[in-house]
């Protein structure tokens, strides 16, 4: 999210000077992509991988869902507050997650940089490291990408996969009635997020999930299986991504307080910041959990937590009442 004044040192975040590594101008853009992806698991779909103009992979479903998302520095991440290879597993991770919302399995990834030609080849280095890690939970690869010069650290990464003979799970489908469910964690990443802001670098648990999120990507396709309505990847918060399904679904949204266990060290940190951690958890983005609709009768499936039901109307209520404060991020709107 936006930047914020200047904290202390943590030990746990590698700090690279120009001075102690090659710099991406003095190794060169194919000196660049040949150093991040020699000898590197392609992933069981890809037919073709880096090398040529374009990769080839298969796809037998005869479907390909597709996605993107662009990560800036200052916005999206700071060096200062996470590892390259949190951020790496970061860009993976939202647009893996968003393919788990469609109930899809991932097949491949795409990636463009943009960057200073000053920046240390090792920051480089150390993203492509994460990706290739985020990208190896799910056995997929970087089939191929960009480098560009820039003013700024920019990361792009496109995201495929395959329906496998399902399916798409759209925000469309919810329908009065239908019981609303999570799977993953919710708040952890917006905790993190305040504790980095104001200075502290602990409890590592918050802090961690905002660095480098882990999305059930499993339970996509699961979902799917069990009879999914609508389903979509929480990025930006609970009730603000909830609307997106209430509004293409033209239905209503009733959620209970009740419903969510907020858990211990949520409630030990928003005791010290001064913060209701149900906050965090209606309203914080960057855990990517998956928000799902199943019909009344179904069995939702593992690792799936009951927080509600799909109604008449057109909003989003806790409790039946509308949320007091901002529902989630916005980049255009969010301060």
């Amino acid at each position: 999210m936006s930047p914020s004044s200047s904290v202390p040192e943590d030990p746990s975040v590698a700090h690279v000077e120009a001075s102690d590594t090659p710099s991406l101008g003095s190794l060169g853009e194919f000196g660049l992509i040949e150093r991040v992806t020699r000898d590197r698991p392609a992933g069981a779909a890809t037919l073709l991988g880096p090398g040529d103009d374009a990769a080839v992979l298969a796809q037998p479903d005869g479907r390909v869902v597709a996605c993107v998302d662009v990560l800036v520095e200052g916005v999206h991440f700071r060096l200062d507050w996470s590892r390259p290879q949190d951020v790496g597993r970061k860009a993976v991770a939202a647009n893996l997650a968003d393919v788990a919302a469609m109930g899809a399995a991932p097949t491949g990834l795409l990636c463009g940089l943009a960057a200073p030609a000053d920046t240390p080849v090792e920051v480089l280095t150390g993203i492509a490291d994460g990706m290739w890690a985020e990208a190896g939970v799910v056995d997929v690869g970087l089939v191929g990408g960009d480098v560009a010069s820039g003013p700024a650290l920019m990361i792009s990464v496109t995201a495929l996969g395959s329906l496998e003979g399902r399916a798409p799970v759209l925000r469309s489908g919810a329908r009065q009635g239908d019981r609303v469910a999570v799977c993953g964690r919710l708040g952890w990443a917006a905790a993190g997020l305040a504790v980095l802001t104001r200075g502290f670098r602990s409890p590592g648990a918050v802090v961690g999930a905002h660095r480098s999120p882990e999305p059930p990507y499993a339970a996509g396709p699961a979902a799917a299986l069990a009879g999914a309505t609508a389903m979509i990847d929480v990025s930006d918060g609970l009730l603000a991504d909830l609307a997106h399904v209430a509004r293409a679904s033209d239905v209503g949204i009733s959620l209970s307080r009740k419903a969510f266990a907020v858990p211990d060290r949520l409630v030990e940190v928003g005791s010290a910041l001064g913060v209701d951690p149900l906050e965090w958890i209606l309203t914080g983005g960057e855990d990517h959990a998956l928000a799902a609709t199943f019909p009344a009768d179904a069995t939702l499936p593992e690792g799936f937590v009951e927080i509600g039901v799909v109604a008449e109307g057109a909003d989003v209520l806790v409790d039946g009442e509308p949320y007091a404060g901002p529902t989630g991020w916005d980049h255009f709107t969010s301060g």
